[in-house]
This record gives C-alpha cells, sequence and structure tokens, in this order.
C-alpha cells in the first residue's frame, strides 16, 4: 500500500524547492491544505513526464517502470479532457474489461480517485461508461476484443499497458488500428498510452513512429517515485532487480533488446542487415514450417540464398497467415518460382509425407526435400544463431515479425516472442540449415 506523503514529499512535489513563491504558500499551509492542494491540483506537482507534452501531439507513450505514476498521468489527463471538453467522448482500452474497470476507472490512480468530490463522473459499470456532469463521457474497452471499436467514435483515448495487450492473432495490433480508425472527432484528436515497455510488435511499431517524429514519448524510472512507494518494496526491487534486463524493462522504463537468454538480439540482427546481398547467389532456398491446421498458427515461408562469398542472405518472409494447405502450397510454389529456388525445404513433422503431397499438387515440378525434427525449435536454432554471431548471415531488408520471433527464442527452449509459435524463425532456421550446416544440421533428410 502507498504510504501518506510528508510535509516535506508534498513541498517538493508541489515544487515549492527552487521557487520562492511557491515555498512561501507551502509555508503557510497546515499540513492537511498541503496535502489537500497535492491531490487537487496536479499541475502543481506532477512530474513533467506525467504531463501532456508543450508541442503539439496527436500521440503521447509514457514509458516507465512501476510505480513511476503511469496510471495516475493517464487518470489525470482523462479528468482533465472532461472537465474541459464537454463534447469529449473518451475509449478507455485496457488489456481486458476487467482491468480497464479495475486498474483505469476503480483503482487506487483510476479515474474515480482522481476525481474527488464533486468532481466526480458518475459510473455505470453495466454500461462500461462514465460520464460528467458536463456531458463527457468515457467507454471502456478491452484490446483482447478489437472488433468492439468497430463502429464507435472518440475524440481521445487513453491505452494502459499496452506492452501486455495480448498479441495472438494480432490482437493488439488490430486493437490500436482499430481505435486510431475511430479517433475522428473534434479538431484534434489525441492518444495517450500509457506502459511499463516490454518486447512486443506494437511496442516496437510505436518506437518506429516516434523516431519519425508521429509519437511523442516520456520516460520515468521507479526511482523517480522513491518518496512515496514503501521503503521495504522499493529496496527489494532494487537489489533483485537492478542491473539485469528486467530490471531495466520493469524499473528504468527501458524497453529490453530481446528477453534474457534470447538467441539472437537486436543489436545482432541490425548489425546484419545489408540493402542487397554483397555477392551473386549460388543457391536460394524456399524453406516451410506447415501449420498444424488452417486454424493455427502461420504457415512460416522464407528465402534465403548463398553467395559465392559463403555469406548466407535472408531475402524474403512470405509466411502467411491461417491458410488451408491448398493455399499455402500454392504460396509456396509462386514464390518458388519468383526466386527460382533450386530446393524448397519443408518440415514434415505436422502432416508428415502429406505435406510433400500437397506441396507438389499445387506444382509437380516443384524440388521437394522433407526434413524431420527430432530437436525442439531452439535446439536446432542455436547453431543457426551462431552463424549471425559468426557474421556468416546476412539480412536484405527489414523483416519485422519475422525478427521479432527470432528475438523471442530463448536458449533452453522457451519461446516469449508473438504468437503462440515461431513459425517464421522455424522456416529461417531450416532455410540457414540447409544452405549452410549440410549433413552438420539437424535436419535428417529425405530425397523424394
Amino acid at each position: 500500500m502507498t504510504k501518506t506523503p510528508s510535509r516535506g514529499t508534498w513541498l517538493r512535489r508541489f515544487g515549492a524547492e527552487g521557487d520562492a513563491d511557491r515555498a512561501e504558500l507551502g509555508a503557510s499551509l497546515e499540513p492537511h491544505e498541503l496535502a489537500a492542494l497535492g491531490s487537487y491540483y496536479w499541475q502543481g506537482w506532477a512530474r513533467d513526464a506525467q504531463l501532456p507534452p508543450a508541442s503539439a501531439w496527436r500521440t503521447w507513450l509514457i514509458c516507465a517502470g512501476r510505480g513511476f505514476g503511469k496510471t495516475r498521468a493517464g487518470a489525470e489527463w482523462v479528468r482533465d479532457v472532461a472537465r474541459h471538453d464537454g463534447a469529449a467522448r473518451i475509449a478507455l482500452v485496457g488489456a481486458s474489461l476487467a482491468e480497464a474497470r479495475a486498474v483505469m476507472v476503480e483503482g487506487d490512480s483510476g479515474v474515480l480517485a482522481a476525481s474527488p468530490g464533486a468532481l466526480a463522473p458518475v459510473y455505470e459499470p453495466s454500461l462500461k461508461r462514465l460520464t460528467w456532469e458536463n456531458g463527457a463521457m468515457a467507454m471502456l474497452y478491452s484490446a483482447a476484443e478489437p472488433e468492439t471499436l468497430r463502429g464507435p467514435q472518440h475524440s481521445h483515448a487513453w491505452c494502459d499497458e499496452i506492452a501486455k495487450w495480448e498479441n495472438v492473432h494480432e490482437k493488439a495490433i488490430a486493437a490500436w488500428d482499430n481505435l486510431q480508425l475511430t479517433m475522428r472527432l473534434g479538431d484534434g484528436p489525441r492518444v495517450l498510452a500509457t506502459t511499463t515497455p516490454r518486447l512486443s510488435p506494437l511496442m516496437h511499431r510505436l518506437a518506429a513512429e516516434a523516431k519519425a517524429g508521429r509519437v511523442v514519448v516520456a520516460r520515468g524510472k521507479t526511482l523517480q517515485a522513491k518518496e512515496v512507494l514503501p521503503p521495504d518494496y522499493f529496496g527489494a526491487m532494487i537489489e533483485q532487480f537492478e542491473q539485469s534486463g528486467f530490471g531495466r524493462q520493469e524499473l528504468e522504463g527501458e524497453m529490453a533488446e530481446a528477453a534474457e537468454g534470447a538467441l539472437w538480439s537486436r543489436a545482432l540482427i541490425e548489425g546484419c542487415r545489408v540493402k542487397a546481398p554483397l555477392s551473386p547467389a549460388r543457391r536460394v532456398v524456399v524453406a516451410v514450417d506447415p501449420p498444424a491446421s488452417a486454424r493455427g498458427d502461420a504457415c512460416g515461408i522464407v528465402v534465403a540464398e548463398l553467395g559465392g562469398d559463403g555469406i548466407a542472405t535472408v531475402r524474403a518472409d512470405c509466411s502467411i497467415a491461417r491458410a488451408s494447405p491448398e493455399r499455402w502450397a500454392s504460396r509456396v510454389a509462386r514464390v518458388a518460382e519468383e526466386w527460382h529456388a533450386d530446393r524448397v525445404v519443408a518440415e514434415k513433422n505436422q502432416g508428415g509425407e502429406m505435406v510433400a503431397s500437397v506441396l507438389r499438387a499445387a506444382d509437380v515440378t516443384l524440388p521437394v526435400k522433407l526434413v524431420h525434427a527430432s530437436r525442439g525449435k531452439a535446439a536446432r536454432a542455436e547453431p543457426v544463431a551462431a552463424l549471425y554471431e559468426a557474421g556468416k548471415v546476412r539480412h536484405a531488408g527489414l523483416f519485422a515479425k519475422l525478427e521479432d520471433q527470432m528475438c523471442g527464442l530463448l536458449a533452453g527452449g522457451q519461446y516469449v516472442g508473438p504468437g503462440r509459435s515461431p513459425d517464421r524463425a522455424d522456416a529461417l532456421v531450416w532455410a540457414l540449415t540447409e544452405l549452410m550446416l549440410g549433413a552438420k544440421g539437424e535436419p535428417k533428410v529425405r530425397a523424394l
């Protein structure tokens, strides 16, 4: 439980230190008056990173460590928008409806807690709605149900903990995109996103948009909230997680390059990126990781080539999601023809000989080779990751979804990347094993 700030803490948060006029005002107030001022006058004691950017903005991302005050910043922003704009229609989007209600609305730092007394909105849980006296309204949504964001219109939105939004079948991306399409009311629609950073496709997209100047990012650390956090909690967090990747993410508010123990890091992949292969191709392969069913994971389809200089280059990620066997097989045939592949390498664990039959039905001339996986995905990936470390592999372009999966493969077998399975990364591993590792690799080849 958060401790009650001391008088000195309120003075520091109010900004009295270093400001003679505020110091005089603070000194003249009784402790309960100063506390009340701190509670009602958010702009007076909030940190800069908790206040809206001074420059023009459409998307504002607060990326900070735990306990920094991200939720309070979001709730105070919503309160301020509603107080000044009776026509405001605000979307409150959480990872789930339960979290949106428990944290964003009813939580200790939620909208209701930030709206004391007569300023509080009327909350109707059954309607998932908050209504202010001047007519402003806020509706609750779940990022796990992106279709609910089709149809409504909004002028403002607060999205909480976006890095933990579930992205199976790209739900997080769909929820974010659908929300953007609803932002069409008022003269300047705005979206605030608050989160502790984690490795996710949506976070990487926002990071790229921030570099392009389309997202304003504010950062904060748990250390900055030390005065209002229980000492035991703060000390335990620092002792346990300081200097770790988890600590940099959860306490420092930094998005880790990759999960601890990942076979690939973002820096490693970036160091391998080129615009085009450095020498002509001697071999081109298309590798396929077939899905177990049309409703399951994507069919991983990756194109790689081996140059005359002995360097392998990843040329394309042509993976396809939710496809029937006939559809993904046709896709493989087209890709093989387009890239003049001399071999199609396909894992046969899912479907056995049927995989070859489906591929040959799409194109009887396909040079198919079936491979059998006797070890787990991460174990097969380790020697391929070593090729990257040795500078033997290049990426000709950016393959965001593939690279997200690569950075989610951990030594030891765990997968923490997007989706349920690293289908794209698995196809990459088969392609590079065929080109670079030959008989030393994991695949057991049966010629057809």
